[in-house]
């Protein structure tokens, strides 16, 4: 202590310094800690001498006398020990932190060695799988070439042949296998794996865990060989050609083009169309899209779906003779269905409402001579002109049977006119010839008018004499229809896919849908599809004119056709097409067109019709009614024959028309407006005629247009407004005017002319001017009060409502009277 004058060394005492300290955490935690300080300081010994025993073995004077030129001044011998010995603990520390240092990089290395060994171990087990696979089947090859040989060396003695011998690689595998075995059995086990499959067994992959399978080992070798080439491992773009029409949804474009919605929507996007996948787009964005994406366009239309429809031209060495088809024309009740009643030998007119005929009908008749005539029978009343023009659409020949007691008649020129615009030669049948009063010679005189020269008078239009009653000419005219046919010379391709006219369509309660179809071109099989104006079907029966079951129908054959999904158009065509999807497609598409072309005909272009439609409207009276037929064309005919009636007051509504059995749902169109409904040759169903008595809709049925279109007249002409009209019965002359008190002024007349009525009307004449119209208040006779006085009488007249009466004054009186108006 003397050497330090008194003062405090440095080092520290009683070991290293220590102190709590408080540490804060985050959501309030806190910990104390205990802190040592230790201090250090580095002494360096003298130059050539040791550090360690050396220093230690010399003697304190000594130690004391070497190093007090170099000592730090201020310490002390015992000072100076502590240092060299924690100097000493220091290094000691630190080669066992090396030492410890070293032994963890040992372990480390060893454990990377462990796993690239396990990693080698999976990858020999892999090759020695694959080299097991491999030997199994050259095994099998060769097990297989050796019974090949065995089978054709039969003679050869089983004990007689070689023992197999093993190839080297077989071999090889075996003994390895063998090697593994008996490793897996000095671990203690059989070389199973025993327990259950955990985790870490499956992904280490050791000891029967599971292996990559041999496609992904390809795989992985292909994109190494990819990378190692500098190449990329993507797939060549596949170039589609994308059939594009008018408008497509976002989805669908991106299915033809087989990309990821995503992608084409990102790509509407970017060329600023927000669109979702749901919404459509026009064929021009959606082309731009398709050439962004690297695929071809090929632009279709709508209208494209018809092209399914084969309209080739068939070779002349594949058509065979047809029948012909023969349609009887002519005037109301000249005895065209009498007619053909007589060539068929069937009591065809029998059956018909009111003795005419209303449908369509189609029949076929064999001749003596053996050929077979197929003939349409159509109505000749006016208001079947459209189903007579489609008879004439698809007919060879055209027979007009005129009759002789009645000569030429309306319906007869019109069925001139529909045989001239079909451009088909005509046959002229002069009906009725039994008859007293016939004169033949007058009915060709009359069609001389028309531009029809029959042959007997010079012309090129053949004529028969006959009648239906007698069966007079008959043969004549079979005859004058083979020979006509025989110069057109009828052909038709039989082996190829049908086409047909529909001559009448109808909706039958049992059988549903059912069309009369003429076949033109092919053979119609049964189990074929078809589309049929805006219907399609497939075909489930075909019934012949005799109401028998054919397989087929060729060329100019009639038959019944079942199986339509709805009841079509009388004129409709009938196309054969492969597949049911077609079908529906096309129909669709025609249903679609047809919506639209009635939605643009029926729309008023512009404002000015608008309000001219809006004020004719608005002064005409409608009779609405509802129709319902049996058959299509009479649908058609009668709704023709209701626009017709009707004047600039009146007119006639058919709200609705269609075929088939009368249904509550029309009885409920009924009711909303007010309208009858009418049912030709079609009854209500149960239902209908509850509902009907519930509401109160009428309901009228008719086998014969005549009645129907008579009736709609007589109910349309109620609508009309009464005609008033006005008769005067009498005259008076107001000789006084008196003042009664109670009553007002009171003329005193005298009946100059006619009778004066207490009901009737007044007018008040003033020097020949109406000054006043009304009606009388009190009619007096002396003092009673009369009901009329005769001329050449006195009485006491007083105007309701009017006193301004004056002597001289003229009365005149009369009556009105409605007359009622009807519909011409």
């Amino acid at each position: 202590m003397s050497d330090n004058d008194g003062k405090k060394t440095l080092g520290v005492r009683g070991g290293p310094r220590s102190g709590n300290v408080k540490q804060s955490f985050s959501h309030g935690r806190t910990k104390n800690v205990v802190v040592e300080t230790k201090r250090k300081r580095v002494v360096k010994p003298k130059p050539g001498t040791g550090q360690g025993q050396g220093q230690a073995s010399q003697g304190k004077s000594a130690a004391s006398s070497s190093d007090s030129s170099k000592r730090p001044a201020g310490i002390s011998d015992a000072e100076m020990e502590r240092r060299m010995k924690a100097l000493q603990a220091a290094k000691a520390r630190e080669a066992e932190e090396a030492e410890r240092r070293a032994e963890e990089e040992r372990q480390r290395e060893q454990e990377r060695q462990r796993r690239r060994e396990e990693a080698e171990a999976r990858e020999r087990e892999q090759r020695e799988a694959e080299e097991r696979a491999k030997a199994k089947a050259e095994e099998e090859e060769r097990r297989k070439r050796e019974a090949e040989a065995s089978a054709q060396e039969p003679q050869q003695s089983e004990t007689q042949k070689p023992a197999p011998t093993k190839p080297a690689p077989a071999r090889k595998q075996e003994k390895e296998r063998d090697q593994n075995r008996g490793k897996g059995k000095g671990k203690g086990g059989d070389g199973r794996r025993s327990g259950k499959l955990t985790l870490n067994q499956a992904l280490s992959g050791g000891e029967g865990g599971r292996q990559k399978s041999l496609a992904a080992m390809k795989r992985k070798q292909e994109r190494a060989r990819q990378k190692a080439m500098g190449g990329s491992a993507e797939r060549e773009k596949i170039v589609r050609e994308v059939q594009l029409p008018e408008t497509i949804v976002v989805s669908e474009l991106a299915n033809r083009m087989a990309e990821r919605v995503g992608d084409v929507v990102k790509a509407l996007m970017q060329n600023g169309m927000m669109v979702t996948q749901n919404q459509s787009i026009d064929a021009d964005t959606a082309e731009l899209i398709i050439e962004e994406f690297g695929h071809k366009v090929v632009r279709v239309s709508d209208a494209d779906v018809e092209e399914v429809i084969d309209q080739v031209e068939d070779n002349p060495e594949d058509m065979k003779p047809r029948p012909p088809v023969i349609t009887v024309m002519g005037h109301v009740d000249h005895g065209k269905t009498s007619l053909l009643d007589a060539v068929r030998n069937a009591k065809v007119v029998s059956g018909e409402a009111g003795g005419i005929t209303q449908h369509i009908g189609a029949y076929q008749v064999e001749t003596d001579g053996g050929s077979t005539l197929t003939f349409l029978d159509t109505p000749g009343h006016a208001a079947f002109t459209s189903m007579r023009a489609r008879g004439a659409q698809v007919t060879d020949i055209v027979v007009l049977v005129v009759a002789a007691d009645d000569a030429v008649m309306p319906q007869t020129v019109e069925a001139i006119n529909h045989a001239k615009a079909a451009e088909v030669p005509m046959i002229i049948a002069i009906n009725k010839c039994d008859k007293p009063e016939a004169n033949p010679d007058k009915v060709r005189t009359d069609l001389l008018q028309h531009e029809v020269v029959v042959e007997s008078m010079s012309g090129d239009v053949q004529d028969v004499e006959v009648s239906a009653q007698s069966g007079q000419g008959l043969d004549e005219l079979l005859e004058s229809i083979a020979l006509q046919a025989e110069i057109l010379e009828l052909k038709a391709n039989p082996d190829r896919v049908a086409e047909g006219a529909v001559i009448e369509a109808q909706l039958d309660v049992g059988r549903g849908p059912v069309a009369t179809v003429l076949v033109q071109k092919g053979t119609l099989k049964r189990g074929d599809i078809f589309v049929v104006g805006e219907q399609w079907g497939k075909v489930r029966a075909l019934m012949n004119d005799r109401g028998e079951r054919v397989e087929e129908a060729g060329p100019s054959v009639p038959v019944e056709v079942l199986g339509l999904n709805g009841t079509p158009e009388a004129g409709d065509v009938l196309n054969v097409v492969e597949t049911e999807a077609q079908a529906r497609e096309i129909a669709e598409y025609r249903q679609e067109a047809a919506k639209d072309k009635r939605a643009a005909a029926g729309a008023a272009t512009t404002l000015e019709q608008l309000m001219s439609q809006a004020k004719e409207n608005e002064n005409v009276a409608e009779f609405p009614i509802v129709v319902k037929a049996d058959v299509q064309g009479s649908a058609e005919a009668i709704v023709q024959a209701m626009e017709k009636i009707g004047n600039d007051e009146v007119r006639v509504r058919v709200l609705h028309s269609g075929v088939g059995a009368i249904t509550e749902s029309d009885i409920g169109l009924a009711e909303a407006s007010g309208a009858p409904v009418f049912g030709f040759n079609v009854r209500a169903n149960a239902p209908a005629r509850r509902s009907a008595n519930q509401k109160g809709v009428e309901i009228r049925y008719y086998s014969v247009i005549y009645d129907l279109v008579d009736d709609v007249k007589a109910a349309a002409s109620g609508l009309l407004g009464a005609e008033i009209r006005e008769k005067f019965i009498g005259y008076a002359e107001i000789r006084e005017v008196f003042k009664v008190s109670g009553v007002g002024k009171v003329a005193g007349c005298l009946v100059t002319e006619g009778i004066a009525r207490r009901s009737a009307g007044v007018r008040l004449l003033r020097d020949d001017v109406v000054v006043h119209e009304g009606t009388l208040k009190t009619l007096k006779r002396f003092k009673d009060e009369v009901t009329e006085v005769q001329s050449g009488q006195e009485c006491g007249m007083a105007f309701e409502n009017y006193e301004d009466i004056r002597k001289g004054d003229v009365i005149e009186i009369f009556e009105r009277e409605e007359v009622t108006r009807t519909l011409e």
